[in-house]
């Protein structure tokens, strides 16, 4: 299992998370190359079954990366995302899946370490895992 390298989609609300992102390349850090990143204008128009499609389509993981709580755009975007995310997470356990397939991250706009840090954490967490058996 040690050579599985899983397939990640995260779903990246334009304005944290993206600003993250640019700062993580002015760093010259890179995301792993397994990690596939669908922006949104905010993660709260996220719909569960964007989460649930990724995974039928072969994604190994599903990670939502948004804003911070008290500094969303959108006033409520992250937490309907956080949801969003707590439904599907049930809905793979009701499936005998691991709910850990998919999760939420905070991000915050300057913090280009932790983006990538996040999409680290979630390839390791999916390599433990092994491949997605929905596949």
């Amino acid at each position: 299992m040690s050579d599985f390298e899983p397939q990640i989609v995260a779903f990246c609300c334009s304005n944290c998370a993206s600003s993250a992102a640019q700062i993580s390349e002015k760093m010259a850090l890179s995301l792993p190359p397994n990690v596939k990143v669908i922006q949104l204008p905010c993660t709260g128009r996220l719909d569960s079954l964007h989460l649930l499609k990724a995974l039928e389509a072969g994604a190994d993981g599903v990670y939502v990366a948004g804003c911070q709580p008290d500094s969303c755009q959108y006033k409520h975007g992250v937490e309907k995302a956080e949801k969003k995310v707590r439904y599907v997470q049930g809905v793979l356990t009701d499936l005998g899946l691991e709910p850990e397939r998919v999760a939420l991250y905070h991000m915050m706009a300057g913090k280009g370490q932790l983006f990538v840090e996040a999409a680290e954490q979630m390839v390791e967490k999916i390599k433990e895992l092994g491949p997605n058996p929905a596949k």
